[in-house]
């Protein structure tokens, strides 16, 4: 593939932009819980280095939108409100529910990431490394997360799946709308 379909180009950017956006909202729903009512320390450092590495791919997105002129989701307000949720939520539950957030929010993107590696022309070199560098990121992320003691044994399988499939569902709606 040389050169990349314009609409594929503007649902990658818009979906990323979004993606990006809401793990800082999933980690900033974790961080409130572990500053405020559970009080993990460790935990809250790896968190908040993993948001740093998020608000760096958000910034890079928020150029492209505004640079291509591509309309971000129409859905960004209600995926704000559930990212804070979720993240509040799985920490609530304790450090296994909250690094397996990561992992299976992780894991999901970086196979997303890897699907537009393939969809992407040799026009669009720039995004490509640093969608490249991204996926990268995003796999470190998953392995501290698994590393630091997310399981998907047991009941959590089922959060697994719930995180995943929910995740794969605002992709494809953030795609098109």
């Amino acid at each position: 593939m040389e050169k990349t379909n314009p609409k594929t180009l503007e649902e990658i950017i818009r979906v990323d932009h979004a993606g990006e956006r809401g793990a800082i909202k999933i980690y900033e729903g974790q961080l409130l819980a572990l500053k405020t009512i559970k009080q993990d320390e460790i935990l809250k450092d790896k968190i908040e280095k993993m948001r740093e590495h998020e608000r760096e791919h958000l910034e890079y997105f928020e150029k492209e939108i505004q640079k291509r002129k591509i309309k971000p989701t129409y859905m960004l307000p209600l995926w704000d409100i559930m990212g804070v949720a979720l993240g509040f939520g799985t920490a609530m539950l304790g450090k296994k529910a909250t690094m397996l957030c990561t992992a299976s929010v992780e894991e999901v993107i970086e196979d997303h990431y890897q699907k537009q590696l393939n969809e992407l022309g040799n026009d669009e070199k720039d995004l490509k490394t640093n969608i490249e560098k991204f996926k990268n990121d995003e796999a470190d992320h998953k392995n501290i997360a698994y590393e630091s003691g997310a399981t998907n044994k047991g009941l959590y399988s089922i959060m697994n799946q719930l995180i995943k499939t929910s995740s794969k569902i605002a992709i494809n709606i953030s795609k098109k709308i």
